[in-house]
């Protein structure tokens, strides 16, 4: 059969595609995910998310190669492989980052996405319980509410950030960033709510979708310089499927771009060396990668509060019953955003993450006792790295380098993150709680010491962009119109296409990104066919 729209990856983006082209019931669209349904109950139960770090039937589970800058360690990058993609397998967090980031977009050469023309798009997705006005929904697919559990410590830890000199802030969506608080998150009824749930499942009862899952992209087919099919495995067989409209691309940033060096799109030289003909020669294929590296501080906690070692039967039936309880929390719940006494424009330059559990190495190493951790990174990185083929196996995992702290000032900011967030455990209101601190230690205080510290223990907080760079200069790979440059009937819709990261957690804006790329489809759709 013949599709209209193929779309790669039901992920984040990928969902949101699927409902909006669909919803006409004009076109027939076909998704491809090389991952599974989203059936299992750690999904949907927002605490979960602590047991799914390492489960590799819903999880890619990469790993950068040796980070130069970070000890050599190889740092793990999960990565959801399962319907909903990252969406159902991330702490929920909704941030859509500085009205800054994306007017730079637009002043970059990328017409039609500065803040006050995504802005509208933001509002169509969102479904917020607090309501509707200047710059938020409440009827859009995406459900955005207050957590329904809170713990002690992360009160506790925001009345600290305020004794510490930082406003309270209700909405870091709303008018100013800055500011501490409690993160709203993509839930429904204390039920995580991802892409799956909010736009795939809508898309699902339409006759005109076909949803495909276990099926992974080989590559991609043309005639001439015209994407028209793609060569999928599923199970032990090869199928190929055909369209007559567009091939759309939401793989995500790792993916996305190791499926166009796969079909001959991308650095010539670097394709060639594993075999590959170039159908494209675009040298930003896989490069511009950058992400938000974090380093914690952990704290041991004198009353046993935390959510170290939780009663996991007890915790499940609650949920199950009543839908309330530890369960509902998405274990990050307070947070916030401050300006550093390196910020040259008065702009928030790090972001804070407060979790009343100590968090080790992704939750991998647990840890004895009893504690709470400070998450914090820097939010504008100027590290950049890049991914390449490890060999022209469609099923081998691409090498990534993410060149994490290449740039000095990326590393004088990780040192502030410390610094802030030794400062607010030390506050009056969380003295009550606070034990010796566990990491880096009391005897960790120069910067030298701080720094080797960072090196030895930083790691992803998971918002790897770029490597499929929006723009019009030499190392753009697509336009505005987030079609691939030399190439029709191909286009990347995900994180991947971010010139620059936004100031916050990428899941929302990613949403955004999705329902820009289907106006654009539509409309071009629409203009044809007048």
């Amino acid at each position: 059969m013949q599709y209209d729209y193929i779309i790669v990856g039901a992920g984040s983006a990928g969902c949101v595609l699927a409902d909006r082209l669909s919803a006409s019931g004009q076109h027939r669209v076909l998704l491809l995910e090389a991952g599974g349904s989203d059936w299992h109950p750690f999904i949907h139960m927002p605490a979960g998310l602590a047991k799914l770090v390492s489960n590799q039937s819903i999880n890619w589970n990469y790993n950068t190669e040796p980070e130069p800058n970070l000890n050599n360690r190889r740092l793990y990058w999960p990565r959801g492989k399962v319907l909903g993609g990252s969406s159902s397998i991330n702490a929920m967090c909704y941030i859509r980052g500085q009205r800054a980031d994306y007017d730079a977009w637009a002043a970059a050469g990328n017409p039609g996405w500065s803040f006050a023309e995504v802005l509208p798009l933001f509002r169509r997705s969102e479904a917020n319980t607090r309501g509707t006005d200047a710059l938020h929904g409440d009827a859009g697919p995406l459900s955005v509410d207050d957590l329904k559990h809170t713990n002690p410590l992360s009160h506790a830890f925001v009345d600290a950030a305020q004794q510490a000199g930082y406003p309270r802030n209700e909405d870091f969506n709303g008018a100013e960033q800055a500011g501490f608080g409690f993160y709203q998150v993509t839930q429904r009824n204390g039920q995580r709510w991802s892409t799956a749930a909010g736009y795939l499942k809508r898309a699902k009862e339409r006759a005109n979708f076909t949803l495909m899952t276990g099926a992974q992209v080989l590559r991609i087919r043309f005639d001439h310089d015209r994407a028209v099919g793609l060569d999928v495995r599923i199970g032990k067989h090869i199928e190929r499927f055909e369209t007559s409209g567009e091939i759309l691309l939401s793989g995500g940033a790792i993916n996305s771009p190791q499926l166009l060096m796969l079909s001959g799109i991308g650095p010539a030289d670097h394709l060639r060396h594993h075999g590959i003909g170039v159908r494209m020669d675009l040298p930003g294929v896989g490069a511009n990668l950058h992400d938000h590296l974090d380093i914690c501080v952990l704290q041991r906690c004198t009353q046993k509060i935390t959510y170290d070692h939780p009663n996991d039967a007890a915790v499940a039936l609650k949920y199950l019953f009543t839908r309330s309880g530890l369960g509902t929390s998405n274990v990050a719940e307070a947070g916030g955003f401050a300006v550093s006494r390196h910020a040259s424009d008065g702009r928030p330059d790090l972001q804070f993450h407060f979790v009343p559990a100590m968090l080790d190495d992704h939750g991998r190493n647990r840890l004895p006792g009893y504690g709470f951790t400070m998450h914090g990174c820097a939010l504008r990185p100027k590290s950049r790295g890049h991914l390449e083929l490890a060999s022209s196996d469609p099923l081998a995992k691409p090498r990534i380098y993410a060149n994490y702290l290449s740039e000095p000032e990326d590393l004088k900011l990780l040192v502030e993150c410390v610094r802030i967030s030794r400062d607010i455990f030390a506050q009056p209101a969380l003295v009550p709680f606070a034990g010796d601190e566990y990491l880096p230690g009391k005897d960790v205080n120069s910067t030298p010491e701080i720094e080797s510290f960072i090196r030895r223990k930083a790691e992803t907080i998971y918002h790897p962009v770029g490597t499929c760079k929006m723009g019009q200069d030499a190392s753009a790979v697509v336009d505005a119109q987030l079609r691939v440059r030399g190439i029709d009937g191909l286009r990347v819709i995900d994180a991947s296409i971010m010139p620059t990261l936004v100031s916050g957690n990428t899941n929302a804006p990613t949403v955004m990104i999705a329902e820009k790329a289907s106006d654009l489809i539509l409309n071009q759709y629409l203009r044809a066919a007048a």
